[in-house]
């Protein structure tokens, strides 16, 4: 999909040498599953609260593959 984006040219090209990211493109899809997983983890971590996950490892594995298909 094209996408016309106005960025900070210096953001970005920090977060393109961080990332060792040869393209835009490839920088911008990084950025955006590493906003998606941390508010997954938020997510986890709200509906569970501060204490132990009371959850099997194949729960735990099912709702991480659910997490990935969205």
């Amino acid at each position: 999909m094209r996408t016309t984006l106005d960025l900070d040219e210096g953001l970005l090209d920090e977060a393109k040498r961080i990332s060792n990211s040869k393209t835009k493109k490839a920088v911008i899809e990084e950025a955006l599953r590493e906003l998606i997983a941390a508010r997954r983890r938020e997510e986890l971590i709200a509906s569970f609260g501060r204490g132990g996950i009371e959850m099997t490892l194949e729960e735990l594995l099912r709702w991480r593959r659910g997490a990935k298909m969205r």
